[in-house]
């Protein structure tokens, strides 16, 4: 009996030992992996790997200050910026004119680079193998999008002088506007709508050059300008009355009054009378600002007035005014008459009719006010270009001539010692055979075949793009 009791008892220790035993491990268990797993965790947030970590800028408010006042600003990508768009020549530069006018607002010159920094986004998202070589090295579409954010903030806040609401004026800005509503959630848009045939014939009078476009052909240029207004105008659509607003060239130039008041109310801007005379502010300190290089420079320094209302009617083919329907629905989509020539506009108000008839009595004056406008504006731009220079002596480089106005090393590649015999020199001065002579029979080959691909890719970029950057176009 006795021992039967000592074996029960130690066979309830032991019981008891084991459980113990069996937390113990599990614990020690749990414990490793714990630490194991937290370790992998901060080893993938230091490699930065494809997995769904982000950084977060805990401060996404900027501040910029006004020189001559001290006064600051802030700005953010959730503030109400406001873009204006819409096809080249369709009144852009007319609309940021008059809101570069009122006090609270400004707009500045065309910046070019935004987009093309969005269409270049396009394109990798359109390309597979780009758009798997940017995800295998950790650029995702928030990477991007926060990188591409930040960049179109900062080109619109510091491009021009601050103010309490800053607006951006890229035409093609808003072939991109779905985005832009993404990343900007609180922008506002201005879709200018103009009649077809007016863009098209004001972008070949003035040879406005755009990527994919035949400046020599209405009948091309009807089908593109369909083509991206039709784009435009459906992104609009999706996007919402709320956040953007088409406005027709031809409306805003009858009845400015009636439109600006409109256009204020939807950007919530309160209401100024500077807005309908936006000629007074230009060229002036802390007034409009216009480029030397946009096309309607010359017209925007004038009063709004009807002198490119009907400026087109007479110039486009008969061929291509019988096929208008099919070169361009979205005509009538607009609510614009396909087969009238001229059409009706509408009845402009009295004070338009003054302002354009004191225009034709002061054409000199105008030309005059244009001059020092471009002065001012040339002045301004040696400055900046002067303080660079100083600053970094060797980051202007002269461009290189086309290659039709290169000098050639050896006019006959295939005799370099010819040039000696043109300027004079006899045969003594003619190398003697051996080394040398076929080294460099070899370099002028050599440098004639380079020569050639650069001119045959001069060529390919020219057919591509008719205009270089800094002369004017758009992409």
């Amino acid at each position: 009996m006795i021992a039967n009791s000592i074996v029960r008892h130690m066979l309830r220790d032991m019981a008891r030992y084991s459980k113990i035993r069996t937390l113990a491990t599990v614990f020690a268990t749990a414990s490793i992996t714990f630490l194991l797993l937290q370790s992998t965790c901060d080893e993938k947030k230091m490699m930065g790997g494809l997995n769904n970590q982000r950084m977060v800028q805990r401060s996404t408010d900027h501040v910029i200050k006004d020189k001559q006042t001290d006064k600051e600003y802030e700005y953010s990508r959730d503030m109400p910026l406001i873009f204006i768009g819409g096809m080249p020549r369709s009144g852009t530069t007319l609309m940021r004119a008059m809101l570069d006018a009122h006090p609270d607002v400004r707009c500045g010159e065309e910046t070019r680079v935004i987009p093309r920094l969005l269409s270049m986004r396009q394109q990798w998202r359109k390309s597979v193998k780009e758009h798997a070589r940017l995800l295998e090295a950790g650029l995702t579409d928030p990477v991007i999008d926060d990188a591409l954010t930040a960049f179109i903030l900062e080109i619109i806040a510091k491009h021009g002088d601050p103010a309490p609401r800053l607006c951006n004026k890229d035409p093609f800005t808003l072939k991109s506007m779905t985005y832009l509503h993404d990343v900007f959630p609180h922008g506002q848009y201005l879709l200018m709508i103009r009649d077809g045939r007016a863009t098209v014939h004001s972008i070949i009078e003035r040879k406005v050059t755009i990527t994919g476009f035949d400046i020599t052909s209405y009948r091309d240029c009807l089908k593109k300008w369909n083509t991206a207004v039709e784009s435009m105008y459906n992104q609009c659509l999706q996007v919402g009355p709320q956040w953007c607003l088409p406005v027709y060239y031809e409306q805003l130039v009858l009845h400015p009054e009636e439109w600006m008041r409109k256009i204020l109310g939807f950007l919530k801007v309160d209401w100024d009378t500077s807005v309908l005379h936006h000629e007074d502010a230009i060229g002036k300190p802390g007034g409009i600002s216009l480029s030397r290089r946009e096309p309607s420079t010359n017209q925007v320094i004038k009063p709004v007035n009807l002198g490119a209302l009907t400026s087109w009617v007479g110039h486009i083919p008969d061929d291509v005014k019988r096929d208008m329907n099919k070169l361009a629905p979205m005509l009538d989509k607009l609510g614009y008459d396909p087969n009238a020539y001229p059409p009706n506009y509408g009845t402009p108000d009295k004070e338009v009719l003054e302002k354009s008839n004191r225009i034709e009595k002061e054409s000199e004056k105008w030309a005059e006010n244009m001059k020092i406008v471009q002065e001012n504006k040339r002045k301004a731009v040696d400055d900046v270009i002067k303080q660079e220079k100083l600053a970094d002596p060797n980051r202007f480089v002269p461009d290189r001539p086309p290659m039709q106005q290169r000098p050639q090393k050896f006019p006959n590649r295939m005799n370099p010692n010819r040039q000696q015999y043109q300027d004079g020199n006899g045969p003594e001065n003619k190398p003697k055979p051996g080394k040398g002579t076929f080294d460099d029979l070899m370099k002028a080959r050599m440098e004639g075949d380079r020569q050639r691909q650069q001119q045959q890719l001069h060529q390919r970029r020219q057919r591509r793009e008719p205009a270089h950057p800094r002369v004017g176009g758009y992409y």
